[in-house]
């Protein structure tokens, strides 16, 4: 039996945690060893969106020291994933853990389609949902296709995945792969510009009747979550694992 590392990142952790309950009894349905090494912390990433070079070295000593050993290292956060697949060599020599480890881990979405070769879902969610595609995702770990590329047939790991579940309807948005603002640090430093680029995301997902934001990276939707709070709008936020494991939950 293939032994999958459950990689939880901060955000999930700390103010999302039934996706990663939710990961974790999706990769047990399909027969997966599942299995989460609690030596784990943050990967890194926002001390490398910051140039805090020194500060990331630690980190990524840790998290390949944490996962090393395992078949596959999952998690439910694509920019988190990013981080580790395509940043590390970036802070640390290269060395065959490094290469491992960078070719083992995977958002879930595209392990499920990739390497799980998931065909079918044992899900039902009767609502209409607006997919958010996060920047990292869809263009770092080419979890879909861009709108900019337009030579390319269409295709979306999440949005072939939530086409499985019964009774989901996916709302058509008029910009549906735009950067809803979070960026990081970039919302604490640039505050203003980022919430009116996340009230634009918002919406259009409103516009489209949309009565949940579904997206794979739980910072965009903490971000799209606090503005509609703020702003009194009834529309909800959900990562699409929380979707997938609904009535394995």
């Amino acid at each position: 039996m293939k032994r999958v590392a459950l990689f939880i990142p901060c955000y999930i952790d700390t103010i999302y945690p039934n996706a990663a309950i939710a990961t974790y009894k999706i990769l047990k349905s399909l027969g997966y060893e599942v299995i989460y090494p609690k030596n784990q912390t943050c990967c890194g990433q926002p001390f490398a969106n910051s140039g805090l070079t020194q500060e990331v070295k630690p980190l990524a000593s840790n998290f390949l020291d944490t996962f090393a050993n395992y078949d596959y290292i999952v998690a439910p956060s694509a920019s988190c994933v990013g981080m580790v697949k395509h940043r590390y060599r970036e802070f640390m020599p290269k060395s065959k853990e490094l290469t491992h480890i960078q070719n083992s881990i995977y958002e879930l979405s595209e392990f499920l389609i990739d390497i799980a070769k998931v065909k079918s879902i044992n899900a039902t969610f009767n609502h209409k949902v607006g997919f958010h595609q996060s920047c990292h995702g869809l263009r770092e770990l080419k979890l879909g296709t861009p709108s900019e590329i337009t030579t390319e047939k269409k295709f979306s790991k999440v949005r072939c995945l939530l086409e499985m579940v019964k009774g989901l309807e996916i709302v058509n948005l008029k910009r549906p792969d735009e950067c809803c603002g979070f960026g990081g640090t970039f919302s604490l430093n640039e505050r203003d510009i980022s919430i009116a680029m996340g009230r634009d995301r918002l919406q259009d997902h409103i516009s489209a009747r949309a009565e949940y934001i579904v997206g794979y990276d739980s910072s965009c939707l903490m971000h799209l979550e606090s503005i509609a709070k703020h702003d009194k709008e009834e529309i909800k936020v959900i990562h699409f694992a929380e979707i997938l494991a609904g009535d394995i939950l």
